[in-house]
């Protein structure tokens, strides 16, 4: 098979399976692995597909921004789940960040009863749900992202240019071993960043759904963080190549 008839092959095998593995279809060709890599790398170039850990996925595993009424009820127990593990990082008297996100707004839910934290946000429907709380709450300020409840800008970022926090709470949007932590917007990515930088440590908040995807934009490289908090539902496999690169936390059953 010349090398373009194979490439031609791979875009239809992973259009019709929606992802290749690297191992075996380097056996099934009869060709080497780095032989693969190097066809997927330039179909990755062409925009035909998204290489991954051992492998590609089409265009249509690539992850997009959703709506927050759209995401709200979507995996809601396992966000729960990871919620309640997230909780017990919290000390007495932490100064945390949560990140926008619906993952991090059921973390907001179990800190609202409490009256020892400073929290800083930049989601607005995490500053109702902390609307009648006890704890000290501070809102980033910025431009608003209809339909999501997001804020950005300079504002945002002079906010978080001048804190410093002892955690942050992370919401993923798109996770990959190589590629490291993704959003679908630069200016999203840059908010979250910042956010890295202000925090003594950073927990990513995760459910199984969220691995092996990728977005527009560069959050950070999984070495960046502490770790990610997950659930129950991620397979083994993802489990053990992830924590080659940092810790895995999985929420109790």
């Amino acid at each position: 098979m010349f090398p373009i008839e194979r490439r031609k092959w791979l875009e239809q095998q992973i259009l019709i399976n929606k992802k290749i593995d690297i191992e075996e279809v380097s056996q099934q060709l009869d060709v080497s692995s780095m032989t693969i890599r190097r066809d997927l790398k330039e179909l990755e170039a062409k925009g035909k597909v998204i290489r991954t850990y051992g492998g590609a996925v089409s265009l249509e595993m690539v992850a997009e921004e959703v709506p927050y009424s759209s995401k709200a009820t979507k995996n809601s127990n396992q966000k729960k789940a990871v919620a309640r593990k997230a909780l017990s990082l919290i000390e007495e008297n932490f100064t945390i960040i949560l990140d926008s996100g619906t993952t991090t707004l059921e973390l907001a839910k179990l800190l609202k009863h409490r009256n020892d934290l400073t929290i800083v946000t930049n989601d607005v429907n995490i500053a109702s749900e902390l609307l009648d709380s006890s704890n000290k709450v501070i809102v980033t300020g910025g431009e608003l992202q209809q339909g999501i409840g997001a804020l950005y800008g300079t504002a945002t970022q002079q906010m978080l240019e001048i804190i410093h926090a002892d955690i942050f709470f992370l919401g993923a949007h798109a996770i990959d071993v190589e590629s490291g932590v993704t959003a679908p917007t630069f200016e999203k990515s840059l908010i979250k960043q910042l956010m890295v930088n202000a925090a003594a440590r950073t927990w990513l908040l995760a459910d199984s759904s969220k691995f092996n995807k990728k977005a527009f934009s560069k959050v950070c490289s999984l070495n960046e963080i502490e770790g990610i908090i997950t659930d129950q539902n991620t397979d083994s496999q993802i489990v053990e190549v992830y924590q080659e690169k940092t810790q895995l936390l999985l929420t109790d059953s």
